[in-house]
Protein backbone atom coordinates (compact mmCIF):
# COMPACT_ATOMS: atom_id res chain seq x y z
CA UNK A 1 0.00 0.00 0.00
CA UNK A 2 1.39 3.30 -1.14
CA UNK A 3 1.42 6.19 1.54
CA UNK A 4 0.51 9.71 0.18
CA UNK A 5 2.18 12.69 2.24
CA UNK A 6 -0.56 15.72 2.08
CA UNK A 7 2.06 18.05 2.80
CA UNK A 8 4.69 20.30 0.82
CA UNK A 9 7.00 20.41 4.73
CA UNK A 10 10.09 18.80 3.53
CA UNK A 11 10.67 18.54 7.21
CA UNK A 12 7.99 16.68 7.94
CA UNK A 13 8.23 14.76 4.91
CA UNK A 14 11.51 13.66 5.63
CA UNK A 15 10.68 12.96 9.23
CA UNK A 16 7.63 10.24 7.97
CA UNK A 17 10.06 8.84 5.50
CA UNK A 18 12.27 7.75 8.03
CA UNK A 19 9.52 6.57 10.46
CA UNK A 20 7.64 4.69 7.87
CA UNK A 21 10.71 2.97 6.09
CA UNK A 22 8.35 -0.25 5.51
CA UNK A 23 5.85 1.48 3.31
CA UNK A 24 6.35 3.14 -0.24
CA UNK A 25 5.74 6.46 0.80
CA UNK A 26 5.44 9.53 -1.57
CA UNK A 27 4.77 13.69 -1.32
CA UNK A 28 1.56 14.37 -2.95
CA UNK A 29 3.80 16.56 -4.86
CA UNK A 30 5.47 13.60 -6.50
CA UNK A 31 2.20 12.63 -8.07
CA UNK A 32 0.42 16.31 -8.92
CA UNK A 33 1.24 19.84 -9.60
CA UNK A 34 1.28 21.10 -5.87
CA UNK A 35 -1.77 23.38 -5.15
CA UNK A 36 -2.68 25.48 -1.94
CA UNK A 37 -5.06 24.24 0.40
CA UNK A 38 -7.48 26.09 2.36
CA UNK A 39 -6.62 25.24 5.99
CA UNK A 40 -9.51 26.70 7.83
CA UNK A 41 -10.46 24.34 10.55
CA UNK A 42 -10.24 25.60 14.26
CA UNK A 43 -8.44 22.72 15.05
CA UNK A 44 -5.25 20.50 14.35
CA UNK A 45 -7.33 17.74 14.03
CA UNK A 46 -10.02 19.53 11.65
CA UNK A 47 -6.90 20.94 9.39
CA UNK A 48 -5.14 17.29 8.97
CA UNK A 49 -8.77 16.39 7.97
CA UNK A 50 -9.06 18.95 5.07
CA UNK A 51 -5.92 18.27 3.76
CA UNK A 52 -5.98 14.62 4.09
CA UNK A 53 -9.38 14.75 2.21
CA UNK A 54 -8.70 17.12 -0.20
CA UNK A 55 -5.88 15.12 -1.33
CA UNK A 56 -7.80 12.01 -1.17
CA UNK A 57 -10.21 13.46 -3.82
CA UNK A 58 -8.20 15.14 -5.98
CA UNK A 59 -5.99 11.32 -6.35
CA UNK A 60 -8.93 8.48 -6.03
CA UNK A 61 -9.27 8.94 -9.90
CA UNK A 62 -5.37 8.36 -10.72
CA UNK A 63 -4.39 6.05 -8.07
CA UNK A 64 -5.28 2.57 -6.76
CA UNK A 65 -4.58 1.22 -3.51
CA UNK A 66 -2.84 3.88 -1.66
CA UNK A 67 -3.94 5.82 1.82
CA UNK A 68 -3.57 9.68 2.13
CA UNK A 69 -1.62 10.63 5.27
CA UNK A 70 -1.46 14.53 6.65
CA UNK A 71 -0.05 16.29 9.44
CA UNK A 72 -0.99 19.72 11.42
CA UNK A 73 1.10 20.71 14.33
CA UNK A 74 1.86 22.82 16.16
CA UNK A 75 3.63 24.96 19.30
CA UNK A 76 1.42 26.10 21.73
CA UNK A 77 2.89 28.59 24.87
CA UNK A 78 0.25 29.18 27.59
CA UNK A 79 1.90 32.09 29.23
CA UNK A 80 1.12 34.04 25.87
CA UNK A 81 -2.66 33.18 25.52
CA UNK A 82 -2.01 29.68 24.07
CA UNK A 83 -0.03 30.85 21.14
CA UNK A 84 1.20 30.38 18.46
CA UNK A 85 -1.23 27.01 18.33
CA UNK A 86 -2.82 26.04 14.81
CA UNK A 87 -1.16 29.46 13.48
CA UNK A 88 2.37 28.19 14.03
CA UNK A 89 3.30 27.72 10.52
CA UNK A 90 1.94 31.01 9.38
CA UNK A 91 2.66 32.93 12.99
CA UNK A 92 5.36 35.66 11.06
CA UNK A 93 2.33 35.85 8.32
CA UNK A 94 1.21 34.29 5.71
CA UNK A 95 4.09 32.41 3.46
CA UNK A 96 6.59 33.02 6.35
CA UNK A 97 9.57 30.60 6.85
CA UNK A 98 10.28 28.44 9.91
CA UNK A 99 13.23 31.32 10.65
CA UNK A 100 10.66 34.47 10.55
CA UNK A 101 8.26 32.12 12.94
CA UNK A 102 10.90 30.84 15.26
CA UNK A 103 11.96 34.85 15.74
CA UNK A 104 8.68 35.94 16.31
CA UNK A 105 8.11 33.83 18.92
CA UNK A 106 11.63 34.38 20.07
CA UNK A 107 10.56 38.65 20.35
CA UNK A 108 7.29 37.85 21.49
CA UNK A 109 8.67 36.13 24.28
CA UNK A 110 11.29 38.93 25.16
CA UNK A 111 8.62 41.49 25.34
CA UNK A 112 6.69 39.53 27.46
CA UNK A 113 10.01 39.11 29.27
CA UNK A 114 9.69 35.31 29.64
CA UNK A 115 13.24 33.85 29.33
CA UNK A 116 11.98 30.14 29.96
CA UNK A 117 8.22 28.63 30.22
CA UNK A 118 6.15 25.76 29.46
CA UNK A 119 5.42 24.95 26.28
CA UNK A 120 4.22 21.48 24.25
CA UNK A 121 3.94 20.67 20.63
CA UNK A 122 0.87 18.95 19.39
CA UNK A 123 0.68 16.40 16.05
CA UNK A 124 -2.70 15.71 14.58
CA UNK A 125 -2.75 13.18 11.76
CA UNK A 126 -5.21 12.28 8.93
CA UNK A 127 -5.61 9.32 7.18
CA UNK A 128 -7.80 8.91 4.61
CA UNK A 129 -8.67 5.93 2.63
CA UNK A 130 -11.57 3.86 0.84
CA UNK A 131 -12.57 2.82 4.43
CA UNK A 132 -12.93 6.15 5.93
CA UNK A 133 -11.17 8.91 7.75
CA UNK A 134 -9.15 8.33 11.27
CA UNK A 135 -7.61 10.40 13.34
CA UNK A 136 -4.61 10.35 16.14
CA UNK A 137 -2.84 12.59 18.58
CA UNK A 138 0.81 12.88 19.52
CA UNK A 139 2.07 15.16 22.17
CA UNK A 140 5.94 16.37 23.54
CA UNK A 141 5.70 18.65 26.44
CA UNK A 142 8.71 20.96 27.66
CA UNK A 143 9.94 24.87 27.82
CA UNK A 144 10.63 27.46 25.22
CA UNK A 145 13.58 29.92 25.96
CA UNK A 146 13.75 33.61 24.42
CA UNK A 147 16.74 32.24 21.86
CA UNK A 148 17.98 30.38 19.62
CA UNK A 149 20.36 27.48 20.34
CA UNK A 150 21.39 25.38 17.60
CA UNK A 151 21.04 23.81 13.86
CA UNK A 152 18.80 21.02 13.89
CA UNK A 153 15.35 19.91 13.93
CA UNK A 154 13.21 22.85 12.03
CA UNK A 155 10.63 24.65 13.01
CA UNK A 156 10.76 25.84 16.67
CA UNK A 157 12.61 23.43 17.30
CA UNK A 158 16.16 25.71 17.88
CA UNK A 159 13.99 26.93 21.09
CA UNK A 160 12.68 24.48 22.58
CA UNK A 161 13.78 21.95 25.20
CA UNK A 162 12.06 18.86 25.67
CA UNK A 163 11.27 17.54 29.10
CA UNK A 164 13.96 15.55 30.53
CA UNK A 165 16.92 17.25 28.31
CA UNK A 166 19.14 20.04 28.66
CA UNK A 167 19.19 21.03 25.14
CA UNK A 168 17.03 22.26 22.16
CA UNK A 169 15.77 20.21 19.97
CA UNK A 170 17.99 22.28 17.79
CA UNK A 171 21.26 20.85 19.37
CA UNK A 172 19.97 17.21 20.16
CA UNK A 173 20.79 14.84 17.29
CA UNK A 174 18.10 13.96 15.29
CA UNK A 175 17.73 10.36 16.51
CA UNK A 176 17.12 11.58 20.12
CA UNK A 177 13.95 13.49 18.75
CA UNK A 178 12.83 10.57 16.83
CA UNK A 179 12.86 8.43 19.95
CA UNK A 180 9.71 11.12 21.84
CA UNK A 181 8.76 13.49 19.52
CA UNK A 182 4.60 14.26 18.87
CA UNK A 183 4.90 13.17 15.63
CA UNK A 184 6.73 9.84 16.37
CA UNK A 185 3.95 9.57 18.93
CA UNK A 186 0.86 10.25 16.46
CA UNK A 187 2.89 8.09 14.00
CA UNK A 188 2.83 5.12 16.04
CA UNK A 189 -0.67 5.28 16.33
CA UNK A 190 -1.11 5.95 12.60
CA UNK A 191 0.58 3.00 12.30
CA UNK A 192 -2.05 0.69 14.11
CA UNK A 193 -4.38 2.38 11.71
CA UNK A 194 -2.94 1.60 8.86
CA UNK A 195 -2.15 -1.87 9.61
CA UNK A 196 -5.57 -2.66 11.03
CA UNK A 197 -7.15 -1.50 7.28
Amino acid sequence: MRIVLASGNKGKIKEIKAYCDDSEVVAYSDLIAPFEIVEDGDTYQANALIKAQTIFDSLKEKEENFVVLSDDSGITVPALGNIPGIYSARYAGKGATDKENLYKLIDTLKEKGIHRTPAYYTAAMAIVTNQGAFTVHGWMHGEVIAEASGEGGFGYDPMFIPEGYSETLGDLDKEIKQTFSHRTKALRLAKLVLESL
